[in-house]
């Protein structure tokens, strides 16, 4: 489906070579200063043929807003966004009318829909997420006026090639305490200092010269993102099966190329014993409001955020189109040759930074709206009395209107 979320819905619409690309954003809260400043920022950093580590297809993404504000105040109606395609080649793609290109999405969409697109990947290609990136940044800008709400994305791995201390090693901890430090205080300047958006300069030189290398012998290269939300009130997520750290999968599973995720921990934890791995309850200011010492679940328990900061990672695969001569079939099943042309990344994970941000966002701002709408219907019931004292200070808390 080309939808996503529950009362904050973004609807995608555009193929890679089409006329223009863009989306639908419906239930925006009226009242949100906007204009398109406002969207442009993630677009640009999305956008292609930023460097020589890219796609050289020269995109400049810059998007309208359609519908939805007025003197640069959202109405509280659907937001339409536009961006149109302005570098389109449809030629480069005449192999695919023979060959499906070897895992790209040409033999899957042909058996789902009986037709596909002729040009590039069609709505399988990543130039559909322009949509989700100009959506993922009015909820962003909602979420940082309202709650203070902070994200920030990064690469922390291409091929082989690691961060220090996300390869860190040690039987009693998951990361070390530069770890933390580090997650805590990145920002979005600090990680676009460097075309990879690998905030560690001598991993990032060493992440320069493998994307280059790949380049070199049409070849391409996966990685790692990781990403951190800082600011997120407690209480967010729908169990059972809508927790927080589902949907965030959801989202992050979505995006083109990706094939892993994992959050908090993560398959490290699993090497670690329960007392090891389990956070302490200790309380965090004078309010007497808790807080965890560590923070190995990454800012979820049972499905719910606990109030800590969220972080997780996303893998990329290698981009599927490559120009280099590969034996493969045609759609009839004859063997052949193909070396695809067109212009693509050789390594997707640094154009990707402000994609997983953007649904990042998309994901925190309807879970938001879907909560406050409980503790608003909730709080126009009378007070609940004969409850245990300290569950009834927690209810009334929780669902008084604020």
């Amino acid at each position: 489906m080309s939808t996503f979320g529950i009362i904050f819905r973004v609807t995608t619409y555009g193929e890679s070579h089409g006329k223009s690309v863009g989306c639908i954003v419906d239930n925006c809260p009226p009242g949100l200063p906007l204009v398109e400043s406002d969207i442009q920022p993630q677009l640009s950093r999305r956008r292609p043929g930023q460097s020589n580590l890219t796609t050289p297809r020269d995109e400049k993404d810059l998007v309208a807003i359609q519908s939805g504000t007025e003197f640069g105040i959202t109405l509280g109606t659907p937001i339409g966004l536009i961006v149109p395609n302005q570098d389109q080649r449809p030629h480069d793609y005449s192999e695919t009318d023979f060959y499906p290109r070897p895992s790209h999405a040409d033999w899957t969409y042909l058996q789902k829909y009986g037709v596909k697109a002729s040009s590039g990947g069609g709505r399988a290609s990543a130039r559909e997420t322009v949509g989700r990136v100009a959506a993922g940044a009015i909820a962003e800008k909602y979420l940082k006026l309202a709650y203070g709400i902070e994200f920030v994305a990064f690469v922390s791995s291409v091929s082989n090639i690691t961060m220090p201390f996300i390869q860190y090693e040690n039987e009693e901890r998951v990361f070390p305490q530069d770890f933390w430090d580090f997650l805590n205080n990145i920002t979005r300047d600090e990680v676009d200092k460097d075309l990879v958006r690998c905030p560690d300069k001598e991993t990032s030189e060493k992440m320069k010269e493998r994307i280059l290398l790949a380049k070199d012998a049409k070849d391409s290269v996966g990685g790692t993102v990781t990403c951190i939300i800082r600011n997120v009130p407690p209480g967010l997520g729908e169990p059972c099966f809508d927790k927080l750290e589902a949907k965030l999968a959801h989202a992050m599973l979505s995006i083109p190329a990706t094939k892993g995720f994992d959050i908090g921990s993560g398959f490290k934890g699993t090497t670690l014993l329960g007392h090891q791995h389990n956070d302490p309850w200790v309380k965090k200011n004078e309010k007497g409001i808790l807080g965890t010492k560590t923070n190995n679940s990454g800012g979820i328990q049972g499905g719910i955020t606990n109030g800590e900061n969220i972080y997780f990672r996303v893998a990329f695969k290698p981009p599927a189109t490559i120009s280099q001569e590969q034996e493969t079939a045609t759609y009839d099943g004859k063997d052949g040759i193909l070396a695809a042309r067109g212009r693509h990344d050789p390594c997707v994970v640094p154009r990707a930074v402000p994609i997983v941000e953007s649904m990042a966002a998309l994901v925190i701002m309807d879970a938001l709206m879907i909560q406050k709408s409980r503790q608003a219907t909730a709080s126009l019931l009378p007070p609940i009395t004969n409850l245990p004292p300290t569950m009834s200070g927690a209810v009334q808390n929780n669902f008084k209107s604020k």
